[in-house]
């Protein structure tokens, strides 16, 4: 299997995951293999471009990135950076408009990160003051993950975060046979530090994962405390997450 998926390269992973998710940390893992190229949020300035959304270094975020969707998906579904067997990208589900076009999906083989939302948003609303359900994109993710299930009439991989978290080897393991590609023990651990790969928004977002040298292992602990407000959209999204994470792959 894993042959045949890199003869068939470039393999296209397409990460879909809501904001402050490990998500970084996986693109990190994914970037440290040798076969691999990776793209960060590639969407990141088009759903800026469209919300007018007010994100810490929203300015720069628009020059760095195309706002046409149209460009990004071409370049997604195209050849690879440098023409690596394996490119894996790292999209939020919340960048993923109304407008834009979504059958560039079919090129790739969609992988949906989830993670509790009460963690999601404790993580959250330590970077920005407010969190509504759209900001952290877990229904934009079900929409998502419903769409693939139909194209591809079965359950679309799913991981989830505490998962990776509890017993990294072993999930990233059972990851990469579902994907067809050979497991390598430099996904575990990387230099700390920036990539020239981040979004130019690294430094807004990123200080943990570049003092970072691996995954944090951690055992799944009772969901954080939260303000009322935010509880209320912890409750909302339960539900979008409840119904992908019965889907979670297993590393047995």
């Amino acid at each position: 299997m894993a042959e045949e998926a890199l003869r068939n390269a470039p393999l296209r992973i397409a990460m879909w995951s809501g904001p402050r998710n490990i998500s970084t940390a996986m693109m990190r893992a994914f970037e440290n293999r040798p076969d691999t190229a990776v793209v960060d949020e590639p969407f990141y300035a088009a759903y800026l471009a469209t919300t007018g959304a007010a994100h810490p270094m929203r300015d720069e975020v628009l020059r760095s990135q195309p706002t046409d969707w149209r460009k990004v998906a071409a370049a997604l579904a195209g050849p690879s950076p440098d023409g690596a067997p394996v490119f894996y990208q790292k999209h939020m589900t919340h960048h993923m408009t109304p407008d834009v076009g979504l059958d560039w999906m079919a090129a790739c083989r969609n992988v949906f990160l989830i993670r509790r939302p009460a963690e999601v948003i404790a993580s959250y609303t330590a970077k920005r003051e407010t969190v509504d359900l759209a900001d952290i994109g877990v229904a934009r993710q079900a929409e998502l993950f419903d769409r693939e299930a139909q194209r591809l009439s079965r359950a679309p991989l799913v991981i989830d975060s505490a998962d990776v978290a509890a017993d990294p080897r072993s999930l990233l393991t059972a990851l990469c046979a579902a994907l067809g590609i050979p497991f390598t023990d430099a996904m575990l651990s990387w230099p700390a530090g920036s990539r020239p790969s981040d979004g130019v928004w690294a430094p807004a977002w990123y200080d943990q994962v570049e003092r970072s040298t691996g995954f944090e292992i951690r055992t799944r602990a009772a969901a954080p405390a939260l303000p009322p407000a935010s509880q209320r959209v912890a409750d909302a999204a339960q539900p979008y997450y409840a119904a992908l994470a019965k889907w979670a792959l297993s590393a047995s």
